[in-house]
């Protein structure tokens, strides 16, 4: 059996961490966005109680999970290794469709190079709608791969969120910097601090504009609820409009942050004496903040949410004696 010198005991299925605070959310998201298990193959070889976790195996972190769900673990698992194969296993695979999710488009692999395009500064026409498409190309892969699939949505559907996205956050970014350019009661320097913002608005309008459209399916017909034992009760709009919320909240502290530190770093002495220097140290801070800003993003609520059955549907609620349900709103 794993010891619990080495953490909580295990349990199968469940986080590492209590999701009932937004702290014990936090420190599950930053095990999900662990960039390590970009690298997790699905060979055999390899010892799954090796410190690194880029030379763990997938499917020996799944046969350990079913050894321990069947009562058959080898003598000496121990309860670290337990949680190891676990958050292998949830970075990896769909909790849903239980198919492994492709590598550039994990959790794990969401801070990449297009949210640092679009807060580079000074861009040009071309450059916004670039970084725009670039990083709504990216965040339809990414949303699609993570999605609630309790239910089946045709892939017309995801095209239709993907161009509406990309054509929203296009329109808005060039429309704003077009309006803030002929502004002409801001100053050079207030002009910029403002353009640094632009993206903000305009990946918010594309995630509003891409639930609408993607997750149309959802919103008109509901998502799967579940009991405690993990029974399907019934399928709730209610649950999908607290699913799709989440898309819209996410890109807040990624987008407002940066600008906000670049603009503070850009008036020490360093950055103005090596103006050079402002592109790869606006690169770290991006990158620093998807560290921490994307798992307090997707922290504010539990990937398995619980609502109480009160709050749904009468037929749901009539449906079941539990007072909450659970659902997956997807990341």
């Amino acid at each position: 059996m794993a010891g619990s010198a080495e953490g909580p005991p295990f349990q199968l299925g469940k986080p590492r961490f209590e999701q009932t605070s937004f702290y014990g959310r936090f420190r599950h998201f930053l095990d999900i966005i662990d960039p390590r298990t970009l690298f997790v193959t699905e060979g055999v070889a390899g010892d799954l109680s090796v410190n690194e976790l880029d030379k763990s195996r997938l499917k020996e972190a799944v046969q350990l999970l079913e050894d321990y769900k069947h009562g058959t673990l080898p003598p000496g698992v121990t309860n670290k290794e337990l949680w190891r194969a676990q958050k292998i296993k949830q970075a990896i695979i769909h909790p849903d469709t239980n198919e492994t999710i492709f590598m550039p488009f994990r959790m794990s692999g969401e801070a990449q190079p297009p949210v640092v395009g679009l807060l580079l500064p000074n861009q040009t026409l071309a450059s916004t709608v670039f970084w725009q498409w670039l990083n709504q190309s990216h965040n339809a892969c990414v949303n699609y791969a993570n999605r609630n699939a309790t239910k089946p949505s045709p892939t017309s559907k995801f095209i239709q969120g993907y161009l509406g996205a990309v054509i929203s956050a296009v329109s808005i970014a060039v429309g704003l910097n077009v309006l803030i350019q002929r502004a002409n009661q801001f100053t050079p320097a207030t002009r910029l601090l403002i353009q640094r913002f632009v993206p903000f608005p305009a990946v918010a309008s594309a995630n509003v504009c891409n639930v609408v459209l993607m997750r149309h399916t959802e919103l008109k017909e509901g998502i799967s609820v579940l009991d405690a034992e993990g029974n399907v009760v019934g399928s709730s709009r209610i649950a999908a409009r607290h699913t799709a919320l989440t898309r819209v909240v996410l890109p807040m502290p990624i987008l407002v942050l940066p600008p906000i530190i670049m603009s503070l770093l850009e008036k020490t002495a360093l950055l103005r004496s090596r103006p050079r220097l402002v592109l790869p140290v606006q690169s770290l801070v991006c990158l620093a903040a998807f560290g921490l800003a994307l798992p307090l993003a997707i922290s504010l609520f539990p990937q398995m949410s619980e609502i109480e059955t009160s709050r749904l549907e009468p037929d749901i609620a009539g449906a079941t004696t539990s007072r909450t349900v659970i659902y997956n709103k997807g990341l």
